[in-house]
């Protein structure tokens, strides 16, 4: 006998693929710390490694979207990142095998409460009020990936059309492959898993009504505008 769920079952979070269907996200891995140039504005140590932590599969946000401002924060910034899309799982993978296990390419958003996780950060305590809020983790169409990993490409993001974030790929401490093979030492990897990997400098503040335009070559454009 199968047992009924008590209450209904959450929605399936999903976002689209380019060509058609939908990609069912399980996780949402981040890593911090990617980029020595932001590491440096944000008062860090570049000689400590990159870190990860997680948002909740909900915080998706599509395409085209409006965001609304969060509560508690005064200091509402962008974090523009590349986004990989596990298609294939796995443990201890190696970094020459980290293509195999990469579905595809998106572009993406790490919405921060700036002050909230400041304070929290300061006081030794978890980040997840300053990073995993509702509506944290906007997002482009995953582009199934047809070759290997970028190891190079402008990653760039305006605010009502002036430019915020400028990068390249080739700027990453850790490359994608290494990204994937370091995390899956830590978690097992499986298909659906979204990995943001880190964002260049300049993040700074977003403000109601602010237009969001975030681009990374050679992927897709994402656009969002704040509520």
């Amino acid at each position: 006998m199968t047992e009924a769920y008590v209450i209904a079952p959450p929605p399936v979070v999903s976002v689209p693929v380019a060509g058609g269907g939908l990609f069912p996200v399980r996780r949402i891995y981040c890593v911090g710390r990617n980029y020595v140039e932001h590491i440096k504005e944000m008062g860090g140590d570049v000689r400590l490694p990159p870190f990860f932590f997680q948002k909740p599969t909900d915080a998706i946000v599509q395409n085209g979207a409006t965001v609304p401002y969060p509560g508690l924060t005064k200091d509402f910034q962008h974090e523009i990142e590349l986004v990989l899309a596990i298609g294939k799982g796995g443990k201890d993978i190696a970094p020459e095998k980290a293509h195999e296990h990469v579905f595809g390419l998106a572009v993406g958003v790490d919405l921060t409460r700036r002050d909230v996780q400041t304070a929290l950060r300061d006081k030794g305590r978890p980040w997840e009020a300053g990073k995993a809020f509702d509506a944290s983790a906007p997002i482009t169409a995953i582009h199934p990936l047809t070759g290997p990993l970028p190891t190079q490409g402008a990653v760039w993001l305006k605010v009502n059309g002036q430019t915020k974030q400028s990068g390249d790929l080739e700027q990453l401490i850790w490359s994608n492959a290494e990204i994937v093979a370091q995390l899956s030492t830590l978690f097992e990897l499986f298909p659906g898993d979204l990995i943001y990997t880190g964002t260049p400098s300049g993040v700074g503040p977003l403000q109601p009504g602010d237009a969001v335009e975030g681009f990374v070559e050679g992927v897709d454009t994402l656009s969002f505008k704040i509520g």
